[in-house]
């Protein structure tokens, strides 16, 4: 039940110690200002972090070989082994569905390349269909690579964007064919990545993918692979087949089962798991930090209760000499306390969000490190709980301690 004589006697408090008020209610504002601030940055740094990756696949794992350092089954150390087409085939029969996706590919030397008057250099790659399903490409005109390219070598070719603006400018390239090592090559469609990173965009997007089966062709290195990328199946983690998968190869290529060189790897899996676990000790920080900022506040308000009961001793023993009831005494010491507490906690939540969305609106998505600051909502509801809990708590000794004043010793207090 609303009873507006407490709350005069609150605002009337509040009217008659305006700095004291003021002081207090900063302290609280500037915690959840801080635990809201702090967690809108984190995830701003982490977002950015994570779109680097952009849709590459997460269980991704790239293996390829370089010369050997250890003498084994009789042949030199220093041997350079070469991969191959049935090597990724052994791989798939080995593992069989728990390897999700496996694509080899093949470089090819491509010199300068021109359509009419326009020319460029570009990276020029062998690769297969399920290369779509590991890397971050996205198709944004024709189609990739597919298997009857593979199947019959064809020329065709997908390139990147920038690719498209170099070559063909203001021209549709589908269809078109352009000169690679003096060969035409018809244009079947273009890609971007959606990588964040300004160089790994470059890198990707001024690259050509033709069919693998092609790159060997054109190449003279008929069933020859330079190094391939696979993923694991949603089951199984990257770690548990990757010593498996270059043990394959090590079998196969008679290399030493210790060698640190013969056959390398790169778990993308794992450097995932590494940042991701980077971030859960951010947020971490943050909570401990934000909720240290909320207690300082708290406690302030904790000790503006005590000197409010201190200064009012008198008045409260009156309120009690005239029948008023402990209860009565602890809930108006307990509305001043949630009520500050409120108002402050409410106000800097509303001015940390206001600046998340501000500087949401200047970087957006387009920075590299980060991008996209956003404050999960429930979390910051959770905090204000919390605060208000607290200030409840915190005002509940003060009350108690008024409560248990005797009238008598009240009038003798000066």
């Amino acid at each position: 039940m609303f009873d507006y004589d407490k709350w005069q006697e609150i605002f009337e408090t509040i009217r008659k110690h305006k700095l004291r008020t003021f002081l207090t209610a900063l302290g609280v504002w500037w915690g959840i200002f801080m635990l809201v601030i702090l967690m809108g940055a984190g995830s701003g740094l982490e977002n950015g972090v994570v779109s680097q990756f952009g849709s590459h696949a997460r269980n991704s794992m790239y293996v390829w070989t370089q010369r050997t350092t250890k003498p084994y089954a009789g042949l030199p150390a220093g041997r350079y082994t070469q991969l191959r087409d049935d090597d990724i085939q052994a791989i798939e029969d080995r593992f069989g569905n728990m390897v999700e996706y496996i694509s080899p590919r093949l470089f090819v030397p491509s010199g300068e390349i021109s359509y009419g008057l326009n020319k460029g250099a570009f990276s020029v790659r062998g690769e297969t269909p399920d290369l779509r399903f590991i890397e971050a490409i996205v198709i944004v005109e024709g189609r990739f690579v597919n298997e009857i390219d593979m199947a019959q070598k064809r020329k065709s070719i997908c390139i990147g964007r920038r690719v498209r603006d170099v070559l063909f400018e203001e021209e549709d390239p589908l269809g078109k064919y352009i000169r690679i090592n003096g060969a035409e090559y018809q244009v079947v469609g273009v890609f971007r990545t959606d990588q964040s990173d300004e160089e790994d965009v470059k890198e990707s997007e001024e690259t050509i993918f033709m069919p693998l089966t092609t790159a060997q062709q054109v190449t003279n290195r008929p069933g020859e692979v330079a190094w391939f990328v696979c993923t694991v199946n949603p089951k199984y983690r990257v770690a548990e087949l990757e010593e498996g998968i270059k043990d394959v190869i090590r079998e196969r290529h008679k290399i030493h089962p210790e060698d640190p060189q013969g056959v390398r790897s790169n778990n993308v899996e794992e450097e995932f798991r590494q940042i991701m676990g980077l971030f859960t000790g951010i947020r971490i920080l943050v909570w401990i930090v934000g909720i240290g900022s909320l207690l300082a506040g708290i406690i302030g308000v904790g000790n503006v209760m005590l000197i409010i009961v201190k200064e009012r001793t008198k008045e409260i023993g009156i309120r009690k000499a005239l029948g008023a009831t402990p209860t009565s005494i602890i809930s108006m010491i307990l509305m001043e306390s949630v009520f500050l507490t409120f108002i402050a906690g409410y106000l800097g939540l509303l001015a940390s969000t206001g600046m998340i969305a501000l500087l949401k609106a200047f970087i957006g998505d387009g920075g590299a490190f980060f991008s996209n600051p956003q404050v999960n909502l429930g979390a910051a509801l959770g905090a204000m709980f919390i605060l208000v809990l607290a200030g409840a708590l915190t005002g509940l000794v003060p009350a108690i301690q008024a409560a248990n004043i005797e009238p008598v010793q009240a009038l003798k207090d000066e």
